[in-house]
């Protein structure tokens, strides 16, 4: 039986023959081993530029890349669709007891200093002087307001209210995170967009 294939086929079938892949066979050495060429984006003219570009800045008969004048340049926002699935107790717990504490000290600071403002405008005397003329009688001067609205006394008093103040708060707010959680679990908790400027 005569083989009519050619030599390349018959070459093609001994390789295969070998067990050697389409790609591993060895080439016929037909001169000398020449460098890899990686291919390029843009044909290179005869002067060695891509894309017909010359480099002393002269014309070329190939077409050019320019940028688009249509081009959009006004900067986009991003945005994000978040949902705050989770609020952990023991951070709640913690923001809450600092927030209720420097609010308390607010407080008694306040305090202070409005009553200062009112004891140098005379209200407490002026006030206090009608109160006993009012309440007082013959055996007696009558209740003694400046006397009872001492500072000292106000400063423990507002003190008092700061410290429930931040136990209510500090329970309210962790005891709010647990009630959250419930809530999340079943409606997928609260969704909110943030935005990104650039």
């Amino acid at each position: 039986m005569t083989d009519t294939r050619g030599p390349k086929a018959r070459s093609d079938y001994e390789g295969y023959a070998a067990g050697a892949l389409p790609g591993e066979r060895e080439k016929p050495a037909s001169g000398p081993a020449q460098p890899y060429h990686p291919p390029q984006a843009y044909p290179t003219s005869q002067n060695g530029t891509q894309g017909g570009q010359q480099r002393g800045g002269g014309s070329s008969s190939a077409a050019i890349r320019r940028p688009r004048t249509g081009a959009r340049t006004t900067p986009r926002t991003r945005k994000a669709r978040l949902r705050v699935a989770k609020a952990d107790p023991w951070s709640v717990m913690k923001v809450s007891f600092l927030l209720s504490i420097a609010l308390g000290v607010c407080t008694v600071v306040a305090s202070a200093v409005l009553w200062m403002v009112m004891d140098a405008m005379g209200v407490f005397s002026s006030v206090g002087g009608t109160i006993s003329e009012a309440t007082g009688s013959n055996e007696s001067n009558g209740f003694d307001l400046q006397s009872f609205l001492s500072l000292p006394r106000v400063l423990i008093f507002t003190s008092v209210i700061a410290v429930i103040d931040v136990v209510l708060a500090t329970a309210l707010a962790t005891l709010g995170a647990f009630i959250y959680n419930l809530s999340a679990g079943f409606v997928g908790g609260v969704e909110l967009t943030l935005a990104e400027d650039e």
